[in-house]
């Protein structure tokens, strides 16, 4: 394997590499084994199939927002994973496609949890849920405006957008997040 390692760590690594340079409709498995080197059948001995790739990268993702040792407040949580997102070509997508069908380790959500739970939240599991609901819908839908933005077809500076929609997720956070700082 060119430059990663012969396990799930590296597999992953390869993943994000080429789900930042090509995106996430151009991450196959065929693709993935091409750029490590070895044929396709040599992935599953690491990875069921495609989801269970997506999904432990969608976890490396998150894990890019910062240790989980001790919470942090909500909003102060929410702009770090936001963050984590954003860093990646597709990596709203990539978390709500593993979020959907329940996959991954439940870590984007777990923080959001501990956050509201640290806040006194008296309901911090549904508090979380509906965050990571908004989190994910306003990353995706930045970095669908971001691709679109560099095709030209979204006028916008593509490096721009994110930038320009920090005030509507920092309305959606107080809407959400009322007294929470």
């Amino acid at each position: 394997m060119r430059g990663y390692g012969h396990d799930l760590e590296g597999i992953v690594d390869a993943a994000l590499t080429l789900l930042d340079d090509y995106g996430l409709p151009d991450l196959s498995m065929r693709k993935l084994a091409t750029h490590l080197g070895v044929q396709p059948s040599a992935l599953y001995w690491h990875v069921a199939n495609k989801q269970t790739l997506l999904a432990a990268v969608a976890d490396r993702i998150v894990a890019g927002s910062g240790p989980a040792a001790a919470p942090a407040p909500v909003t102060e949580t929410a702009w770090a994973l936001r963050a984590a997102l954003l860093r990646h070509r597709d990596g709203a997508e990539v978390v709500v496609s593993t979020a959907a069908l329940s996959l991954g380790s439940g870590v984007l959500e777990g923080r959001l949890r501990a956050a509201y739970e640290a806040a006194g939240s008296p309901d911090p599991a549904r508090d979380a849920t509906v965050l990571a609901q908004f989190l994910l819908g306003h990353t995706y839908l930045v970095q669908q405006r971001m691709q679109a933005a560099s095709i030209g077809a979204y006028d916008a500076d593509p490096a721009q957008v994110a930038e320009s929609t920090r005030a509507d997720f920092a309305a959606g956070l107080r809407a959400l997040a009322p007294g929470v700082r």
